[in-house]
């Protein structure tokens, strides 16, 4: 998701979105600890998610 994408949600879809994407990133751990990751590059990847996600939160919260 880019970050235009995100920046036109609002705080509810944000909270959703950064909820999903931790899930997602603890899933994945999971199964890279029991060797069943089958792309590794998606933890990378959401990773990246959350950051831009936490990022234009606080973006949100400093402009007001």
């Amino acid at each position: 998701m880019k970050a235009k994408e995100i920046r036109d949600l609002s705080a509810d879809e944000l909270m959703q979105k950064r909820r999903d994407a931790e899930k997602e990133l603890f899933n994945l751990r999971i199964q890279q600890a029991s060797g069943q990751l089958e792309k590794p590059d998606r933890i990378r990847l959401v990773k990246r998610e959350i950051a831009r996600i936490k990022t234009v939160m606080n973006q949100v919260k400093a402009a007001r």
